[in-house]
This record gives C-alpha cells, sequence and structure tokens, in this order.
C-alpha cells in the first residue's frame, strides 16, 4: 500500500524572480539583459521612484555570499558597483539590486577598433586611455586596502555608466585574505544562521529576511574618498608602512579550496548544492588536504597571472596587479595581450613575450605545484613587451612592465601607480566628461576573435595535438610533458 502523500509537501524551490513577490512588489522587471549558466541579469525599475537598476539573480550560493559580502564592505568606493539591497531565501536564490550601468570597458575597447578598422580614426587617445586607467586603479585600491582580492579582473566586468564613470563588478569569485595572505576557514551553513546582530550589516539570515537594505556606512564612505589626492596618498603610503592586516571577521570570510576549476565570463566559479557544500565533499573523497588553502583555477584565462597558471595555491592581491598589465595593454593596442587558447598556450605567448620563468626571475618559482610537471623550451630570443605595444611611449611600455612581472612580489601597487608620473605628464587625463561611452555592453561580441563570450570556455586546455610534438618524460612525481 503506498504511503499517503503529506498534506503539507515543502513548495518547490523557485528558480524565477518572476515568481518572487518580494521582488516583484517593489520593482518593474523590464528585461533580461545577461545571462550565465549560474546566474542571470534584468533591467528593472524601482516602482517607489522609477530609479533603474539591475537585478542580478546568482544561482550559486556561496558566489552570492562572496559578492554580497565584497559589496557591503566596498559600499560607497566611487570606482566599485553600488549594492542597493538584496534578496535572499533558505528556498531560493539570492536577488542582488546593484546601480544599472549599460556598457564596460570591453565595449570601450571594441568600439575604438571597429573605428580604427573602418579607417574613422586611429587608437583611444591617450588622455582618455588614462582616465579609463585612473578609474580602474581608484577602484583596486579600495578593493586591496580591504584585503579584498578580485580574482577575475577583464574589460568586461569593469561596467561604464552614461556618464563615464567605471566601476569595478562582478565579484562572485572575490575573496577577503587574512593576515597569512589566505581566506578564512569555510563557514559551516548551519551557523549562518545563528550569526549575532552586529553582522546584519554585511551577511542577513536568509530564513528570515526577504530583503536587505545596505547599510550607508562601510569601509570606504564618500567622506573618505571625497579627500584630495595628497591626503589620500599619504594615508596609503602610511598604511603600506606599518603593513597592517584589517581586523576581518573570519566567520564572515569563505575558505575557497575546494573550488572546480572553472575560469568564468560574468557570474560565478562555483556549482554544487548551495547548503551541501558539494565541493568540499569532492576535495575529501579524492583524499585533499586543502584546509587554508586558494583555488588556482579562478579568473579568465587571458587576464590570468602565472602563478595560477602554475596551481598556487597561497597567492595573494598580486594576482590582480597582473591582470591589470593586460587590461591596459588591451587599453592601449585594441587588441588582448595574451590571447591563449588553452591555459598552456596561454604560458606559451607569455613566455614568447616577455621571456621564461626562472629562479632568476623569480626566486622559489620552482616551487610551484606544476612547475616541475610542465616545461617548454628555452626561448632565446623572446620579442619582449615593447614589441607586444608597438608604437607606444616608453612611459606606457613603463606602466606594463611594472606590472607585468613574474614576482608578484615585484609588482606595482594600485596606490603605486596612481602616483606613477605618466598621470601627471602630457596628455592630462581627459575629464570623464570627454570619455567617449557605447551605447551598450552587447554590441562587441563580434570583434573578437571568437567573441567575449569564449571566456565563458577558458577553463580546461584544449587538446595536446595543437601545440605540435610533445616530449614526455618520466619524473617521480609521475611525467613531465615539454612544450616546443
Amino acid at each position: 500500500m503506498d504511503p499517503e502523500p503529506d498534506p503539507n509537501p515543502h513548495p518547490p524551490k523557485s528558480w524565477s524572480i518572476h515568481t518572487r513577490q518580494e521582488i516583484i512588489a517593489r520593482y518593474e522587471i523590464l528585461e533580461r539583459v545577461g545571462s550565465g549558466a549560474y546566474s542571470d541579469v534584468y533591467r528593472g525599475r524601482r516602482l517607489s521612484d522609477g530609479l533603474t537598476v539591475a537585478l542580478k539573480e546568482v544561482h550559486d550560493y556561496q558566489s552570492a555570499f562572496r559578492e554580497i559580502e565584497a559589496l557591503q564592505i566596498l559600499r560607497g568606493s566611487p570606482n566599485v558597483v553600488h549594492l542597493h539591497e538584496y534578496f535572499w531565501r533558505e528556498d531560493e536564490d539570492a536577488v542582488l539590486v546593484l546601480e544599472f550601468l549599460r556598457s564596460d570597458l570591453s565595449a570601450v575597447i571594441a568600439d575604438a577598433k571597429r573605428e580604427r578598422d573602418g579607417g574613422g580614426g586611429g587608437l583611444l587617445r591617450a588622455g582618455e586611455i588614462k582616465r579609463w586607467m585612473l578609474q580602474v586603479l581608484v577602484g583596486v585600491d579600495a578593493c586591496h586596502r580591504n584585503l579584498i582580492v578580485h580574482r577575475d579582473l577583464k574589460p568586461g566586468n569593469l561596467l561604464v555608466s552614461e556618464e563615464g564613470v567605471l566601476k569595478i563588478a562582478d565579484f562572485g569569485q572575490a575573496r577577503i585574505l587574512l593576515d597569512d595572505g589566505n581566506d578564512a576557514p569555510d563557514y559551516e551553513p548551519e551557523l549562518f544562521e545563528e550569526r549575532s546582530s552586529e553582522h546584519a550589516d554585511i551577511l542577513q539570515q536568509p530564513e528570515t529576511m526577504e530583503a536587505h537594505t545596505a547599510h550607508p556606512e562601510g569601509h570606504n564612505s564618500q567622506e573618505q574618498v571625497a579627500i584630495t589626492r595628497e591626503a589620500y596618498l599619504r594615508e596609503v603610503d602610511e598604511f603600506k608602512a606599518k603593513n597592517p592586516r584589517h581586523e576581518i571577521d573570519k566567520e564572515t570570510s569563505i575558505f575557497d579550496g575546494n573550488t572546480s576549476c572553472l575560469a568564468t565570463c560574468t557570474t560565478s566559479d562555483i556549482e554544487g548544492d548551495p547548503f551541501k557544500g558539494s565541493y568540499a565533499y569532492e576535495a575529501e573523497e579524492a583524499g585533499e588536504d586543502v584546509q587554508g588553502l586558494l583555488t588556482s583555477c579562478v579568473g579568465t584565462r587571458w587576464f590570468r597571472a602565472p602563478e595560477l597558471l602554475y596551481g598556487s595555491t597561497d597567492y595573494g592581491l598580486e594576482v590582480d596587479l597582473w591582470s591589470l598589465g593586460c587590461i591596459f595593454a588591451e587599453l592601449l593596442t585594441l587588441e588582448p595581450l595574451f590571447p591563449g587558447i588553452s591555459d598552456i598556450d596561454q604560458l606559451s605567448r607569455i613566455f614568447n613575450g616577455l621571456g621564461n620563468l626562472s629562479e632568476e626571475v623569480w626566486p622559489g618559482c620552482t616551487k610551484l605545484p606544476d612547475y616541475k610537471t610542465i616545461s617548454f623550451c628555452k626561448i632565446e630570443n623572446p620579442v619582449g613587451l615593447e614589441s607586444c605595444l608597438p608604437n607606444r611611449s616608453g612611459d606606457e611600455v613603463s606602466l606594463i612592465q611594472r606590472l607585468l612581472c613574474y614576482n608578484p612580489a615585484a609588482r606595482a601597487t594600485a596606490i603605486e601607480l596612481l602616483q606613477d608620473k605618466y598621470f601627471t605628464e602630457e596628455p592630462l587625463p581627459v575629464p570623464i566628461s570627454e570619455l567617449r561611452v557605447p551605447q551598450s555592453k552587447n554590441s562587441h561580441d563580434e570583434d573578437f576573435p571568437g567573441g567575449w563570450d569564449d571566456y565563458n570556455d577558458m577553463d580546461s586546455d584544449s587538446d595536446f595535438e595543437d601545440f605540435g610534438p610533445l616530449k614526455f618524460t618520466t619524473t617521480s612525481a609521475g611525467f613531465s610533458i615539454q612544450f616546443p
């Protein structure tokens, strides 16, 4: 005899923003403007005042947690996207209500490239490039001053308003680092609902709160950023000299060593049951001791630092600085600097441009997890960064060189670059009002090899036959693969 059905079954999980009564009571959902494997983004209108907003429905628990945490800490930073509020309950996806920005830096680059190829003009003006760079640097400095490593900086994640204001977005892969440079230990889902009220401005109990409005107070309020440039630089110089780590609530930071190797384009880097923590289970089943480690499989390949490509799990803020070097180089040339079609090809392109990675250029690099597994023939005559940036000034090349250092400790920080003479010499950065801003962020996909959508596929290597003859050598660790 079959058991009688439960008279009060739990309602099925709702993954559609259109069925969320608490949201549609406050927002009119106008259209979907972006979609990925782990989130959907809609343009909406706030009913109370008609404000246009972006509603980001995140289908991944941990990614939503990370993004909310980072944006709460960075609230008030002029070059970080603003989080108005969020909706989150245990049985539903998180929905983040963000300021709506129509375009992004990749569209700026694509429009300039289209104009150049059509014979209508040259590259971006030097003054425009400087203003874009300055805005990125201020945003990254805000992140790094709060020990937040973004881990997926690229033109498509640098949104642009109609007025030309650039803001860093998509913090789904972000981490808050602790004193040792690593994440805090993973949180336990059952403790999530037990957090004291003093943490309510960062993390909200999903079981009890339908909507949460972000508090105006934050680590970077408008008052903090509205200071003179000299005072700003002096403040950070003192911070760097003392080098204290901010006291970060360990309960509100997420451990990351069990993240799947997914390079993402717009949304998230983890898939799984949000309350089970499935990737932790996978790591345990594989016998891996990953406590306290970060994952190397983050970011989009073209902008991924060499230490990540070699499997490092104890990196820091410096991975963002390498990404900045690649972004700035693309602003100068309108072409991606190292457009690898696989992780191996990515390393090959980097080495062909900058030379081999060795103890001479980065003491300790041979200790990287995959350094002895994958090796390349010695490149006798790398083309050099100057050849990668043709017809650019010495100051421009020098700026990129300060970021694209193999040794992470040698990379210039965001605040150091803000003091670079490049930004104070003629031609000066143009006012934001003079920046040319595309009408949308959807017009550029066709203008890049394979389209920017191909970033979604940059998480694994292509077949080895793409690289010609390979040399396999048996080692104590298994084998080595040498590429020509």
